[in-house]
């Protein structure tokens, strides 16, 4: 390292620093010596990936930041509003966010020229032997010194710019995953949600066949005793209470420890948990894919976009790492005063000036400069294969939640059809009691039958709500890249 400095008393024309400063520069460019270093990854390209016949075109919208109203109305969104605002989680990501901008901000700085002021003030006693003649030689007396400082590095070499550009992309990555941590709170408690709306609404169906049983337990009861059934029809009645009342415990089990979970989603107690509306279903309603999703995938898929802002951020870092290897010239300069004896500071004779180039040579580094790009360079292809990763996995996701909807979508339209069939058959008992060709207990089984139909009709269209929500998660929950500003 060999380092050059020239502070002239007298003012230098500002055009002699200049050419002074840029001549040395190009003069020990021979210094840069990064042969053998370049990056081996390049990202891939969503044309890369065959997804024509998963994920086909079909002029649907992609979903905005409020989809959660879609699901679940007011309710579920206020619920929503509210975990945001106070979710510990998010508020960490709001810290990474806000380290991120200042990071910017102080690597835009370093591209503006610095002035600062100071004053010393050093009392010592002057030795009669030195530079220092008599009278001062041997006495007691104050050094004093007020000035301005101005310095100004020279970017020639774009070291600045591109510490600039990769604080810029750091801080657009930072964005996005605080978009992704919030689309993760998000759906988890949309889930969740649908969750205890289906937990609640299969209890309803459960204490309602309890109803059910309690009715044809009686009346096993009176045919027994007439002699028309034997006591294993009353056994049978028993098995059934037993396994509804056990049926019953659970679902109510269920309910108090999704109530728990929505609680702590929320970043409350598990008091807040009993405050929390019923929750409904959405009713059963398909999912158009936007047209050219691969493509627009990276803009719409927040983690798809952190990474490939990382990409950016890592190739500033190697740009700024070979910048190294270049000479760093600054512009240095000072004016204000200086004396012995603080009477004669500010006197017109104690004025001091001076300017001039401060140059730094990267001569020998013993490697250092070298072991340092190759390190950025790693980090570049590590954030390209995390990129790759990412994308790939984004795609995976979103195909999976298509093809499991279709199958739901047309599992449910049989399950609906099977209910239908079960309410005709209910009915047609209901019909044949009327006129006195059935009996209550034959309306009592096709009852039975058809609540318990119900019930797997619910657990599809839950199903049905909850793969939406993870498709819409799949699909970026409302993201927009082009929002990110730096």
């Amino acid at each position: 390292m060999m380092q050059i400095t020239t502070r002239p008393a007298a003012l230098i024309p500002f055009r002699s620093i200049r050419l002074f400063a840029a001549g040395s520069a190009l003069l020990l460019t021979a210094c840069a010596s990064f042969t053998g270093i370049e990056r081996t990854a390049q990202p891939r390209t969503p044309g890369a990936y065959a997804t024509a016949a998963t994920l086909p075109s079909q002029d649907g919208a992609w979903p905005d930041l409020s989809w959660p109203r879609t699901i679940g109305g007011a309710p579920l969104q206020a619920l929503v509003d509210e975990a945001l605002a106070g979710n510990p989680g998010l508020q960490i990501a709001a810290a990474r966010v806000a380290a991120a901008r200042a990071a910017a901000e102080a690597s835009g700085a370093a591209e503006k020229p610095s002035v600062g002021a100071g004053f010393s003030s050093t009392l010592q006693r002057f030795t009669e032997h030195g530079m220092i003649p008599p009278p001062l030689a041997g006495t007691v007396e104050s050094d004093n010194q007020l000035a301005l400082n101005f310095s100004y590095d020279f970017d020639f070499w774009g070291k600045h710019r591109a510490e600039l550009r990769a604080a810029l992309a750091n801080g657009q990555a930072a964005e996005a995953e605080q978009y992704s941590a919030r689309l993760v709170l998000t759906t988890a408690i949309a889930r969740s949600w649908l969750q205890l709306a289906r937990q609640q609404d299969q209890l309803a169906l459960v204490e309602r066949q309890q109803a059910t049983q309690e009715h044809s337990a009686r009346l096993t009861q009176l045919r027994v005793a007439a002699g028309l059934d034997t006591d294993s029809d009353t056994q049978q009645t028993h098995l059934l209470r037993a396994n509804l009342r056990v049926e019953r415990a659970r679902w109510q089990e269920a309910i108090a420890l999704t109530r728990d979970q929505l609680a702590a989603l929320l970043g409350q107690g598990p008091d807040r948990g009993l405050r929390i509306a019923r929750a409904e279903l959405p009713p059963a309603a398909g999912s158009a894919l936007p047209d050219r999703l691969p493509l627009s995938l990276l803009g719409r898929r927040p983690d798809i976009a952190a990474a490939r802002w990382r990409v950016e951020a890592a190739q500033g870092e190697i740009d700024s790492a070979k910048a190294q290897f270049y000479p760093n010239v600054n512009l240095v300069a000072f004016a204000g005063f200086s004396s012995l004896g603080l009477s004669n500071l500010l006197l017109s004779g104690s004025r001091i000036a001076g300017i001039g180039p401060a140059v730094r040579l990267p001569v020998f580094e013993g490697g250092a400069l070298r072991a340092q790009l190759k390190g950025k360079t790693a980090l570049y292809d590590g954030a390209v294969a995390s990129y790759d990763q990412t994308l790939t996995e984004a795609l995976h996701e979103t195909a999976d939640q298509v093809q499991s909807l279709r199958a739901a979508d047309a599992q449910h339209a049989d399950l609906e059809l099977a209910s239908k069939a079960a309410a005709q058959t209910l009915a047609l008992a209901q019909q044949r009691q009327r006129v006195g060709t059935g009996n209550l207990l034959q309306v009592l089984a096709a009852e039975s039958g058809w609540l318990q139909q119900r019930k797997l009709e619910l657990d599809s269209r839950a199903r049905l709500a909850d793969l939406r929500v993870s498709l819409i998660k799949a699909l970026g929950g409302g993201f927009d890249a082009t929002q990110i500003s730096p």
